[in-house]
């Protein structure tokens, strides 16, 4: 629930999907190639939200697809082709959130920044989609899944990004859109703040007991202070 408490951090480690670039056109477009890709001849796109949301939780998706399309090899068919062309999609599909560049920007003048992300491809491409966004000027480090031993909901890349900020992830805060980013922030020990700006709920967030919830990005500076 969004208070006006403020957090107090030294650094800031910022999420990519949902958080500062809306991706759901994305997602739909992925969908919808994998969807193909195992000659289905009829399904919804939009179920590809709740397969992005179970596959950073690891959980299974097999229930989400049509009974004829349950077996072992027709799913894993389904979500190679769904993140191969996902990752594709995210270079001209993505959008930035509505006034993140002048909150970036705000952010950017009192906090090093660095994005941590959940995506498995790898920095070359995150940093060519950021320049086309106009958003990577903005960031000191980028961490993907492929720079640490272990993908959020592990530490290893909210330690990884304190680091090349200079400092401790004791003394960051995450920010985040999904139940990941708040268990990666706590089991390293950082200060974690979600946003409803993503594919889980308020209800869901709550439940990971965050340090606070906010609309959006663009409530972030009011609610942060220096240590």
């Amino acid at each position: 629930m969004e208070t006006t408490k403020k957090i107090a951090a030294k650094a800031l480690l910022i999420d990519l999907d949902g958080t500062i670039i809306n991706s759901e056109q994305a997602l739909l477009e992925a969908t919808t190639t994998a969807y193909i890709a195992i000659k289905a001849n009829k399904f919804d796109a939009r179920i590809g939200f709740e397969i992005a949301r179970r596959m950073e939780q690891n959980l299974p998706v097999h229930d989400l697809l049509s009974p004829e399309f349950r077996n072992p090899r027709t799913i894993k068919k389904f979500l190679r082709t769904y993140i191969d062309a996902y990752y594709i999609s995210t270079l001209t599909k993505t959008t930035p959130m509505p006034n993140v560049h002048e909150t970036l920007r705000t952010l950017s003048r009192t906090f090093p920044l660095a994005l941590v992300t959940l995506r498995s491809i790898p920095k070359k491409q995150i940093t060519k989609e950021l320049a086309h966004l106009k958003l990577l000027k903005y960031f000191k480090a980028v961490i993907t899944t492929m720079d640490v031993k272990k993908p959020k909901p592990y530490p290893d890349a909210v330690i990884k990004g304190a680091e090349q900020l200079g400092t401790t992830s004791s003394h960051c805060a995450i920010i985040g859109d999904s139940i990941v980013d708040i268990r990666a922030g706590k089991a390293a020990n950082a200060k974690t703040i979600a946003v409803l700006s993503g594919l889980y709920s308020q209800e869901e967030l709550e439940k990971e007991n965050p340090d606070l919830i906010i609309k959006n990005i663009n409530h972030l500076p009011k609610s942060l202070q220096t240590t």
